[in-house]
């Protein structure tokens, strides 16, 4: 499949984001890969950009300013983004919320929602004047219910979940999709981030059971935006076979 269509990825160099960027690279698109790590962008570009063409940015989503240049900067054939997945998002300790620490909230609020707004209201317009688009925002099972020790991390994913529906609807009249993609536990480097590093606390966490891998989450994103331009895949849970919630997994499966 060769859409010569142009996908930016925030997130791009780790993860659920990387392996959608290889996803989307094998099928021909053209990437915008967004993502703070020079090195690693341009080590994506020069893989990446043996199967399609490959522009990177450089900038921390929670820089309203860094984001709003960045995504401006871009030039043909990249300047026109048709399709928009804001992956970029983190989880930041897992304390009660009478001894959670604020600069991990602040963390949490200033990647998961304010950086899903700053870069969405760069590219909106975009759409909205060309009367074309497709956001797909990547939420989490955290998004749908509140589980213990998940209070402020639980809240943002909950925001996200708010944001999509609000997009759907306020960009309705231009012919824009939105939807969300909410994986439930997947097994990438995201428990480290949680736990600061404590790998054995975060091995702990996928023990007993196959979880979720990043390539399952690119399928279902791939799969949401290439349906026919009459169907909008507006929110998707994908949560492995073990699991039944947040809080239920069975770890002899």
């Amino acid at each position: 499949m060769n859409t010569q269509k142009t996908v930016l990825i925030t997130g791009a160099t780790s993860g659920i984001g990387l392996a959608i960027a290889k996803t989307f690279a094998q099928q021909g698109y053209n990437l915008v890969l967004c993502g703070r790590n020079t090195q690693i962008l341009q080590e994506l570009q020069t893989s990446l950009g043996a199967h399609c063409s490959v522009t990177t940015l450089a900038f921390d989503v929670r820089d309203r300013g860094g984001a709003a240049l960045a995504i401006a900067s871009l030039q043909a054939p990249f300047k026109t983004i048709d399709i928009l997945i804001n992956n970029a998002g983190n989880a930041h300790g897992m304390d009660p919320i009478d001894t959670g620490t604020l600069d991990d909230w602040d963390a949490m609020i200033d990647i998961n929602v304010k950086g899903l707004l700053y870069v969405s209201h760069a590219v909106i317009p975009h759409m909205r004047d060309r009367k074309s688009g497709h956001i797909i925002n990547i939420g989490s099972t955290a998004g749908k219910e509140v589980y213990p020790k998940g209070n402020v991390y639980c809240g943002s994913k909950h925001a996200v979940d708010a944001i999509t529906t609000g997009m759907r609807l306020d960009l309705n009249p231009y012919g824009i999709r939105v939807g969300a993609v909410n994986p439930g536990m997947v097994e990438t480097n995201f428990s480290n981030v949680r736990f600061k590093d404590d790998d054995a606390r975060a091995a702990s966490v996928y023990k007993g059971f196959e979880a979720l891998q990043a390539q399952d989450i690119a399928d279902v994103v791939l799969f949401a935006v290439t349906r026919p331009a009459h169907v909008n895949i507006a929110d998707l849970t994908v949560m492995c076979t073990a699991q039944a919630s947040s809080t239920v997994v069975n770890r002899e499966f």
